[in-house]
């Protein structure tokens, strides 16, 4: 297992964790949302997992790192809420607005930019409307209580359907996601790969927040304590992450 020792320097990022002998990283376009979360911040050495109220996790032996990114004062950032926050902050980041859209566990698309132009949904009789009730902003705040509207009103089950396949495993990358639809469901992001350099075999970085709403959290990898906190495609049947299993079928990615 690679140690936490190694990874927190003035750069404390998810690129500064270290890799196994004889890989190197995968090649990314500079900007693009695998860069970011590649370049992803991370807290200090040996930062515990805290739910959403403050409370440490109960069980601290299943990460690696955490995520500097705040997780809210509600139960609402869990698994798949993770996913989405990182895929809109990226997009908020880059002012591709236009852009961050979800759809609802009823199959309604919510797109952000309804909501910056002041419109608020109403949920009447399983069906989705929307109200003018405010002026237009792109205001970080009004931001993060769209996506906590989200948060309450999507999960794993519509993001599991709103994501596309991807066939080959061979073909990871940073941003496709690990997920199982579900009441519950779960879902993990690849957050980093790597390649061997004589062998081929690619190897991938998972994060995910989990219930009751956690700190975003860079999973160790218990079944492999030679390559943890990587994970290897290599694996048979089942992907064995701390908390749930998946497989090979479970992974998928984001639409352009």
């Amino acid at each position: 297992m690679i140690s936490t020792e190694s990874i927190y320097s003035e750069k404390n990022r998810v690129s500064s964790i270290l890799l196994p002998d004889g890989y190197k990283r995968i090649t990314l376009q500079p900007n693009s949302f695998e860069d970011y979360l590649r370049n992803f911040p991370l807290k200090g050495k040996g930062a515990p997992v805290y739910y959403y109220n403050g409370r440490k996790k109960a069980s601290q032996k299943f990460h690696f790192a955490v995520l500097d990114i705040d997780t809210g004062s509600r139960d609402l950032q869990q698994c798949a809420d993770a996913v989405m926050r990182l895929r809109a902050e990226y997009l908020y980041s880059k002012k591709l607005y236009h852009k961050i859209k979800f759809n609802l566990t009823s199959g309604d698309p919510f797109p952000y930019s309804r909501w910056a132009k002041g419109e608020r949904p109403l949920i009447k009789k399983n069906r989705l409307y929307f109200i003018k009730k405010h002026g237009f902003s792109y205001e970080y705040r009004s931001f993060r209580k769209y996506l906590d509207f989200v948060f309450v009103y999507a999960g794993s089950y519509s993001l599991s359907r709103e994501l596309i396949s991807v066939s080959d495993i061979q073909k990871i990358q940073p941003g496709n996601v690990f997920i199982q639809g579900g009441f519950p469901g779960h879902a993990v992001i690849v957050m980093d790969t790597a390649i061997h350099n004589k062998r081929g075999d690619v190897i991938f970085l998972l994060a995910q927040s989990y219930m009751p709403a956690q700190d975003i959290h860079i999973l160790l990898n218990l079944k492999d304590g030679e390559l943890s906190p990587w994970y290897s495609i290599n694996f048979r049947k089942n992907l064995e992450t701390p908390e749930w299993i998946f497989h090979k079928e479970d992974l998928k990615k984001f639409r352009n």
